[in-house]
């Protein structure tokens, strides 16, 4: 096995473990994600020295960075948020970018599934336009009725999603060489 194997092991393992934790509770606690962020940089240094850290390092502060007016705008949570910072602590910056796409795809059309199976597409899609109106006018704020705050609506676990194309990018990148 391959130090490269080994980084997909850690991050598989803790991707599952938060999308199982996210799918039960909704909740991705930090007993998860700031371990997983040290582990992450821990191992790339051990691997590869100052190196490593640089490109752990560089992984955490992209997902942090991007996501962050995500969280701010109550759109994502903050579990969520950390948990791909760890992501991006073990996988780096550029991989980081497809799992984060990918976890996008996953959770959009978890949501589309959600929606249909509650009979809640108009009023999704309803919602959507107030917050694009609103985007368009004021740029990414706080919208409370639609917001993770608010217990009434379709809310989907990031967790899975993450899960999902961390395992689909591990597959991906294997099948490429």
């Amino acid at each position: 096995m391959d130090a490269t194997e080994d980084i997909w092991i850690f991050v598989i393992t803790l991707t599952l473990v938060a999308g199982l934790v996210d799918f039960r509770t909704r909740k991705i606690p930090n007993l998860i994600t700031i371990p997983g962020m040290v582990a992450g940089i821990t191992l790339r240094t051990a691997m590869s020295g100052w190196t490593g850290t640089k490109v752990a390092v560089e992984g955490v502060v992209l997902a942090l960075a991007l996501l962050l007016p995500l969280v701010l705008a109550r759109a994502l949570g903050a579990g969520d948020w950390k948990l791909m910072g760890a992501v991006g602590a073990f996988v780096g910056p550029i991989i980081f970018l497809f799992v984060l796409f990918g976890s996008i795809v996953v959770s959009g059309l978890m949501a589309l599934v959600e929606m249909v199976r509650t009979k809640r597409v108009r009023e999704t899609f309803e919602n959507m336009l107030v917050l694009l109106r609103g985007f368009i006018s004021f740029g990414l704020r706080r919208n409370a009725e639609i917001s993770l705050d608010n217990p009434k609506l379709l809310k989907v676990p990031f967790g899975v999603a993450v899960a999902v194309s961390t395992v689909a990018c591990f597959w991906a990148a294997r099948l490429s060489k």
